[in-house]
């Protein structure tokens, strides 16, 4: 037996739409570089979220040493540029590393992919 679903009161509906729209500015100022909800401290969400970009740089390093290498002394800046320019965040780090990488390719800072030799099994397949 399923339990009948509990109606949410108007007030308290409208109350929690208020709440996910704030919480969807906030992350968008945290992350995406979005206004800055009013009533939030503008200092703590700038500190913040420059502390979520340098985690992101810190990690697409990890995963893309090449992108670090190409951008050189300027990665901090560079990535911060290229994250300021989405609109929203990555899926996840991977995405991120190989859009980053994309970013400097498209500025002349990072040469393009070595074109791989076919596998000697590939002609083979249909």
């Amino acid at each position: 037996m399923t339990p009948e679903p509990v109606e949410t009161p108007p007030s308290a509906a409208a109350a929690q739409a208020r709440l996910a729209e704030v919480q969807a500015r906030v992350v968008a100022a945290l992350v995406a570089g979005g206004a800055i909800p009013e009533g939030f401290d503008r200092e703590r969400i700038r500190a913040q979220a420059a502390s979520l970009i340098a985690k992101r740089r810190g990690i697409v390093a990890r995963i893309r040493p090449d992108t670090a290498i190409a951008a050189g002394p300027d990665l901090a800046a560079e990535f911060a540029a290229y994250a300021r320019s989405r609109t929203e965040p990555p899926p996840n780090y991977r995405t991120d590393a190989d859009d980053f990488a994309a970013w400097l390719r498209e500025r002349g800072r990072m040469p393009e992919p070595p074109r791989r030799k076919p596998r000697w099994w590939s002609r083979l397949l249909p």
